[in-house]
């Protein structure tokens, strides 16, 4: 197995894990790298995050050490808070790789269970990677489910692709280059776009509305790629409703809701794997926890991020035919990785012309 690629995953998912962990918090004891895995495997990668030498690194250490590494050295955007909708979070930064010709877009779509997070959360060394290998870049960020439940956390990030395609020859990208990628929440964002049918509308009034969603390649890291009760309990031997984020995506104020045909119906629609079909586009996809279940005692972080996904998510795109990289540290012997990380399966995908 190719570390690079799976740590570079991993990394991504790790961001949107360790921004939503407070969530949890409330509801089990502090998450720190003795009790918590990815917070281990993040100690383990990271140990100078640890800001009072104790040799446990806490989940507040582990933000506030990526917020750090987040500010330093990073590129300043081309375009920064763009505004892409009509709502206070519809704005994106946008970077600009150098190159002859339009450019492709790699869109990074930020975790944080759909309740928080932000843009920034970016990783200076994959944004840097990106521009190095001559495709642009844009975070985004979209409207929490507190603001606006499903679907609009979904929609929103599509509004920002849109736009972003509408406003390409301004911006100097091809629209027909586009890849999406993201940790958490942000990893099912980008496999419900990539998954979803087109939600362009011809004839919608609003030009942006009437361009593509439709994506070339996605790298999602540690997201669900279904939502709907029964299938993650058969999966995982627990509900994925441990988690406290996914009330607030459905507006669910009661458990008992859950089992209403309309919360169901949302659930499903939500799911990216009800909506993979033959001609979706190819996935490079890590998890950071193994793909044993994690069983009923689990905590709400081992169900949302299990590696579990992705053997079903790469069961479902092998038999469409379509090709899933798939990365999992218990993983010892996976298909051979062909790219070696997310930058070169996005070059390789995004630049086909120049590939022998």
């Amino acid at each position: 197995m190719n570390g690079r690629g799976w740590l570079c995953l991993m990394l991504i998912g790790l961001v949107g894990v360790l921004v939503f962990g407070a969530l949890i918090g409330a509801a089990e004891e502090p998450r720190t790298s003795e009790n918590d895995e990815q917070v281990r495997l993040f100690f383990q990668r990271h140990p100078e995050a640890d800001a009072n030498g104790d040799g446990v690194l806490t989940l507040e250490e582990g933000r506030a050490w990526q917020a750090k590494q987040q500010a330093a050295n990073r590129p300043e955007p081309a375009h920064a808070d763009v505004v892409y909708g009509p709502y206070e979070r519809n704005v994106l930064d946008l970077w600009l790789a150098e190159g002859e010709g339009p450019r492709p877009l790699a869109v990074y779509i930020h975790g944080g269970g759909w309740v928080g997070g932000d843009k920034s959360s970016l990783a200076t060394g994959t944004l840097t990677k990106l521009l190095a290998a001559g495709i642009s870049v844009a975070a985004v960020n979209y409207r929490y489910s507190t603001i606006q439940p499903f679907p609009a956390p979904m929609t929103d990030a599509g509004r920002a692709i849109q736009f972003l395609r509408y406003h390409a020859e301004e911006y100097g990208l091809d629209p027909e280059r586009v890849a999406a990628f993201g940790g958490s929440a942000g990893a099912t964002t980008s496999m419900w776009l990539a998954f979803h049918g087109d939600l362009a509308d011809p004839e919608n009034e609003d030009p942006v509305l009437r361009q593509s969603t439709r994506l070339t390649c996605i790298a999602p890291s540690s997201g669900p790629i279904s939502l709907e009760i029964p299938v993650t309990t058969e999966w995982l031997g627990a509900s994925i409703t441990t988690h406290p984020a996914l009330a607030k995506m459905f507006g669910v104020t009661d458990p008992a809701q859950f089992d209403e045909p309309e919360v169901k119906a949302l659930m499903a629609e939500a799911s990216p794997i009800n909506h993979l079909t033959a001609d979706d586009p190819p996935v490079y996809a890590g998890y950071g926890l193994p793909t044993t279940p994690p069983g009923p005692d689990a905590t709400a972080n081992q169900v949302a991020h299990s590696g579990v996904y992705g053997v079903h998510l790469k069961q479902a795109m092998d038999a469409l035919g379509i090709e899933c990289i798939l990365h999992c540290p218990d993983l010892q012997t996976p298909d051979p990785d062909p790219y070696g990380d997310m930058v070169a399966f996005f070059k390789a995908k995004l630049f086909p012309d120049q590939q022998q």
